[in-house]
């Protein structure tokens, strides 16, 4: 016979109570059953848990050991099942998101502000990298979401466009055009270029080569072993410009300035696997559905995968 949680409640009762009547009563059940339970219980242990009189019952040495391991194993199925119903709601639990977009400021630093206050006890934790390897970790379910920049679908992935950002370029302050409230690609011809060699350097460096290659010109674009806050003091430093989405432009960097490029306009998207069945997940894409930043309803974009399940598909609704 296993020991299941009702033998534990009533060896509690019994010994909270001092008799096998008095714990009937406050469970709800016949004396028998109690009496029967605990019996069947002292033979599954090889041991009796409490002595009888007429009077009651008194917990022996091994029933006293037994209560005492008892009651902290109904605390934890307890604890257990709180944060289990927490977590099917949604409110425990974390997240695991890939970024490329900065969070300076912007929709994913709204979007984070929020969730955080709605949902305190789930944990956010993030990645750096490229798309690619963003995606990769989505397919594994090593990720939970992506935010991508670009309108490509990805196969065995769901994605939704959630919002834009312009095109920035990165000038020195003393820069000739630092002081234009807009530029063009135009104006940029014979410039030399800095990109970093971590994502999203190496989009950065193709945006660029397309953009420029548009006006007949091959830009000069150096990579730099650096992160992002190394690359703006080079540019501060004039050793080249660089481009960036307009949330960066949030951040404060000593010796740039941001000047919006005319008619650049950057699609962000979030990419997760049909397959992901993390709670948590899907209250953050609610929400950031809710505060989605495009024109009309987001389109979910659903790519075939050998396991969809339906219900997941259905919670964007």
């Amino acid at each position: 016979m296993p020991i299941q949680v009702r033998h534990i409640n009533y060896v509690i009762a019994a010994a909270d109570h001092g008799s096998f009547r008095r714990a009937a009563a406050f469970l709800g059940v016949q004396e028998s059953a109690v009496s029967r339970r605990i019996r069947d219980l002292e033979g599954r242990l090889g041991a009796a848990l409490f002595t009888r009189s007429a009077r009651g019952v008194q917990l022996t040495q091994a029933g006293r050991q037994f209560l005492q391991r008892g009651r902290k194993a109904l605390s934890q199925i307890g604890m257990a099942r709180t944060e289990v119903s927490a977590i099917g709601r949604g409110e425990n639990g974390e997240i695991r998101i890939g970024i490329f977009s900065s969070l300076a400021s912007g929709f994913l630093s709204d979007l984070f502000l929020a969730f955080g206050q709605r949902h305190k006890a789930v944990r956010l934790i993030f990645a750096d990298g490229n798309p690619a390897e963003h995606v990769a970790s989505v397919r594994q379910l090593q990720l939970d979401v992506a935010f991508l920049t670009g309108l490509t679908s990805w196969p065995d992935c769901q994605s939704q466009h959630l919002w834009s950002e312009r095109i920035f370029a990165v000038l020195p302050e003393r820069h000739p055009r630092a002081g234009e409230s807009e530029i063009c690609f135009g104006d940029l011809l014979d410039e030399s270029f800095i990109v970093s060699e971590s994502a999203p350097g190496e989009e950065i460096h193709d945006y660029l080569v397309q953009r420029l290659a548009d006006l007949g010109r091959h830009p000069d674009i150096q990579q730099q072993a650096v992160g992002r806050d190394t690359l703006m003091q080079l540019v501060a430093l004039g050793r080249g410009l660089t481009v960036t989405s307009e949330a960066t432009t949030g951040a404060q960097f000593p010796g740039v300035v941001f000047r919006p490029i005319a008619g650049e306009i950057l699609p962000f998207r979030a990419v997760w696997s049909e397959r992901n069945d993390n709670p948590a997940f899907w209250s953050l894409m609610k929400l950031a559905r809710s505060m989605a930043r495009v024109d009309g309803a987001p389109k979910v974009i659903v790519r075939p995968s050998s396991a969809a399940p339906s219900q997941n598909r259905d919670r964007l609704r």
